[in-house]
Parts: structure tokens; C-alpha cells; sequence
């Protein structure tokens, strides 16, 4: 599997003294991850949606992208044991499926998902989520720190890596739409060029964004409709409430 390939990659990589942890999900968290690829990335897709990097209570935890545990493993119907980072900071420790806490951002959008979609399967027919980076990166007080904010020696043998990676994907899957979640997703779909891949933008759903806390899920389903990417039937419900709505 290309994220063993990835895996071993940034295990070698180097960050500075401000980095304290480097939760590593293809690494401790494989099986999570496997897992979710043998169910719903073994096919070709219309579109896939690209997040930044693990979150400390979704992927971190399960091993699967934006993966808030009761929608890996109520939704998805997804089980995996999960193993511990090299090092782990005490204010985020990885309890793999026996972890309490919620990830909001993954929440919202599987939610979203879930809602839009009748199930797992008619979601997954077309469509699949990973992130670009599989690395989660703690500061000494806990908090996370996401990979733009890394020092431009420190990003280029990350980029470089994770680059090949999703290019890696996109052949693999040959998916027609490509969706950046949030803005720095979707600058390294573009940073690729691949032609022929048409590159949207869907809200991010961290409770960090006050557009996310306003607006969420409206906008975001907005977005989906304009791009095209709602079931037909939602479609159809939808063009009937605009005829409705404007006489």
C-alpha cells in the first residue's frame, strides 16, 4: 500500500525543537486506515475530497481521515486496534476506539455526508476522503500544530513527499473532480497541475472557522450542489424548492 511507502518516508524527516510529538497515523494507526481502504478505496472515483493532516481525537485515534470514532464505527461500520505513536504527549493520548472525546471537525463532515447520502456505500460509490499529510504535529503545551505552519526548511521534504503521495492516489482512483476541504488543500491540488482535474473548494468544517460555526451545513451542502455532487434526487429536491421559492 503507498502509505507504508509514506510512512517510512516521514519517519525520517527532521522538525525543529517547537515540534514536541509527531503522531505518525500510517505508522501506529495503519490498521484503521487499512481497513477504510480495503472497504471503500478498492474502486475508481468521480471525486475526492482532500483534508490537511490528522486531527488529535478523529484520525490520530482511528486511523481514518477526518475520523470522528461514532461515524467510523457506526456509520462506516469500521473496526481496527490501534497502536501508539513513538511519542506521545499526555494532554492527547491515543486511545484508539476507546477514545471519549469528539472531533468536531470530523463530525460535521461526515455528517454532512451521512445526511446528503443514503449510506456509506452510495457515498463511497463515487467518492473518497484522505489527507494529504498523515503526520499530526504537537507542541509542548498539547496543541496542534498544523503543517503550514512549519518553517519553509522543514515543508519542503514534507511537501515533496506527500506530493508524490497524492499524486500517487489520483492515478490510482482517476477521479474526474478534486476537492480541496479548506484552503491549503486545495493549493496543493493545484500544486500538482495534473490536467483534466477539476479542482473545487469545500468550507472546512473546524469549529476554528467562524464561516464553519455559522453557516455549517448549509454552505457546505451549497458548495456540493454547485460543484455538482449531491445525488440527483437531492438535486431534484432542490431545484423544486428554488421553483417554489422564486414564482
Amino acid at each position: 500500500m503507498e502509505a507504508r511507502t509514506l510512512a517510512k518516508t516521514c519517519d525520517k524527516l527532521k522538525f525543529s525543537d517547537k515540534v514536541w510529538a509527531v503522531y505518525n497515523t500510517f505508522g501506529y494507526a495503519l490498521p484503521g486506515y487499512e481497513s477504510y481502504v480495503r472497504r471503500f478505496g478498492t474502486s475508481r472515483k468521480r471525486v475526492i475530497y482532500l483534508g490537511m493532516n490528522p486531527g488529535p481525537w478523529g484520525m490520530a485515534q482511528t486511523g481514518v481521515p477526518f475520523g470522528e470514532i461514532p461515524a467510523v464505527r457506526d456509520w462506516m461500520g469500521l473496526r481496527a486496534q490501534i497502536g501508539k505513536p513513538d511519542k506521545e504527549h499526555p494532554k492527547r493520548p491515543v486511545e484508539g476506539f476507546d477514545c471519549g472525546r469528539s472531533e468536531v471537525s470530523g463530525r460535521r463532515l461526515w455528517g454532512l455526508f451521512s445526511d446528503v447520502f443514503t449510506s456509506p456505500e452510495a457515498f463511497f460509490a463515487d467518492a473518497f476522503v484522505f489527507n494529504y499529510c498523515p503526520l499530526a504535529f504537537l507542541v509542548e503545551t498539547g496543541a496542534n500544530l498544523t503543517p503550514d505552519k512549519l518553517s519553509a526548511e522543514e515543508k519542503r521534504p514534507l511537501e515533496a513527499a506527500c506530493d508524490t503521495h497524492l499524486r500517487k492516489v489520483i492515478e490510482i482512483l482517476q477521479p474526474q473532480f478534486a476537492v480541496g476541504v479548506g484552503g491549503f488543500a486545495r493549493k496543493c491540488l493545484e500544486r500538482l497541475a495534473i490536467t483534466d482535474l477539476q479542482i473545487g473548494t469545500l468550507l472546512h468544517p473546524s469549529p476554528a472557522s467562524p464561516i464553519a460555526n455559522r453557516d455549517w451545513p448549509e454552505r457546505p451542502r451549497n458548495q456540493l450542489a454547485e460543484m455538482g455532487l449531491l445525488p440527483r434526487s437531492d438535486f431534484a429536491r432542490q431545484e423544486l424548492t428554488q421553483l417554489h421559492s422564486h414564482p
